[in-house]
């Protein structure tokens, strides 16, 4: 952690009034105040338990404290190795339908994939009901791992009609782009979300502990005809991803 993030967590903690019994309670709100100031970028990895007491002169009680509510919140992660760092989190609309890739330019970031499979297939029982087709109908599936900045988000499992995508390998980059490049981009969209756990692979995939905190979103999409084009599992990184949705009075 750079010496001038010490320096303010050692300011808030001089200016804080209170007795050790809530000290844990001052180091959550000073390293939370550093974060919304922008002192600790997301992804700072933070020092250790004892490089913490030691230089700001509390104990480690207290630290862990403070570290273990503040990874309760969400605003901090821990990594393999008892490495803990700033999240990195990202808004997503729920009221908009746009791609991984339009959400990533959006926020200033580069979307990236890692490819996991590509492939021409049968339709599954699931994905004959999700996309109304035929028994013995035929999809193209896509598998891979969408990234922002080269940081791992989610795990995409993609499901399209081979009438509206013959060709997986087309599929370069945005899924909507070419899409809309043969005249079958979603137009509207129903989608359930629900909380999940990693897998073993999971965890591999995004770079998590496993048995962290997924959001699986299942989207069916829709073309301008009401046709079924898409039907898509996303399991998003629990610690970087929140979806918002705005309300409105009836």
């Amino acid at each position: 952690m750079p010496s001038a993030v010490l320096d303010h967590l050692q300011k808030s903690l001089n200016a804080e009034d209170g007795s050790s019994g809530v000290l844990h309670i001052q180091i959550q709100h000073s390293i939370r105040i550093a974060v919304e100031e922008l002192v600790m970028q997301p992804g700072t990895v933070l020092p250790s338990e004892r490089e913490m007491s030691e230089t700001l002169g509390v104990s480690r009680t207290s630290i862990r404290k403070a570290m273990d509510r503040l990874v309760d919140e969400g605003l901090l992660i821990r990594r393999q190795g008892a490495r803990t760092e700033i999240a990195r989190r990202f808004e997503k609309p729920l009221s908009s339908l746009t791609s991984f890739s339009e959400d990533m330019r959006s926020r200033g970031l580069s979307p990236g994939m890692i490819w996991i499979a590509r492939e021409t297939a049968a339709a599954s029982p699931s994905e004959v009901m999700a996309l109304n087709l035929s028994i013995g109908a035929t999809v193209s599936r896509l598998k891979r791992v969408r990234t922002g900045d080269g940081l791992p988000m989610a795990i995409e499992h993609a499901s399209i009609p081979s009438q509206f995508l013959p060709d997986p390998s087309a599929v370069t980059g945005s899924l909507y782009d070419v899409m809309s490049e043969n005249g079958h981009r979603p137009a509207r969209a129903l989608q359930r979300l629900r909380a999940a756990v990693a897998s073993a692979e999971d965890a591999r995939l995004l770079d998590l502990e496993p048995g962290a905190a997924l959001l699986l979103a299942e989207r069916r999409c829709f073309d301008a005809n009401g046709t079924p084009v898409e039907f898509t599992q996303t399991r998003y990184c629990g610690e970087r991803y929140d979806f918002v949705v705005e309300l409105k009075p009836n």
